[in-house]
């Protein structure tokens, strides 16, 4: 089992250097960038995060870029270029990205509305419902819904929730303080204390409970 899951790491690490080669000719050219262009671009960002951007549950768990708020995308995007977020398929896709490209597919990306993945546990959600409209207080955990907002759909560099894959959700909550802010601060950086306060059942719950809002 561990060979055939390097054997499809290489193969992804592969497919995805081969994809930078794509995705940088889109950009080669000067000037003001096309809605072809952008729409390439795009094209090249939903072969791993589902066609319509809800994201993909395979190998790797890939998540919903539908409807994300274009700042967030902007800050994480600089963020893998400058090494302050670790995900090395992400490191190698982002120097296909021009910078003039990343706020014009960032927008594009927003406007993707596709429904949620689904698929994931269920239970605790009504616990992560709690927790997200008013957090812990004993356990010094604040309610996701006051930087998130009422439907998790985020604002600005705060991202949106709503929808976002269940795996996804547990992975980078558990995850946060060893992919976030390796060097220098990142703007996610205020997550991870309260990604440190939460248990493992709690961080469930809170990814069963988003992963099902529209």
């Amino acid at each position: 089992m561990r060979a055939n899951g390097f054997k499809l790491g290489v193969q992804s690490a592969a497919f995805t250097l081969a994809l930078c080669g794509v995705g940088q000719a889109a950009d080669a050219g000067k000037g003001p960038i096309s809605r072809q262009s952008i729409e390439s671009k795009a094209e090249y960002c939903l072969i791993c995060h589902g066609a319509s951007g809800q994201g993909f549950r395979g190998y790797f768990t890939m998540p919903r870029l539908a409807g994300q708020q274009p700042q967030y995308i902007e800050n994480q995007l600089h963020a893998f270029k400058e090494g302050r977020r670790v995900n090395p398929i992400m490191q190698n896709v982002v120097t296909a990205v021009s910078p003039g490209m990343i706020r014009p597919l960032a927008d594009y990306l927003r406007g993707l509305n596709a429904p949620p993945h689904g698929g994931g546990p269920t239970e605790g959600a009504a616990l992560g419902k709690r927790i997200f409209e008013t957090g812990l207080p004993d356990a010094n955990i604040p309610a996701c819904a006051v930087c998130h907002g009422p439907d998790a759909r985020g604002t600005r560099q705060i991202p949106r929730l709503a929808g976002q894959l269940y795996w996804y959700v547990t992975k980078t909550l558990t995850n946060f303080g060893r992919e976030r802010g390796q060097r220098g601060e990142d703007s996610s950086g205020i997550m991870a204390p309260v990604a440190r306060n939460l248990s493992p059942a709690q961080i469930s719950a809170v990814a069963a409970y988003v992963s099902s809002l529209k």
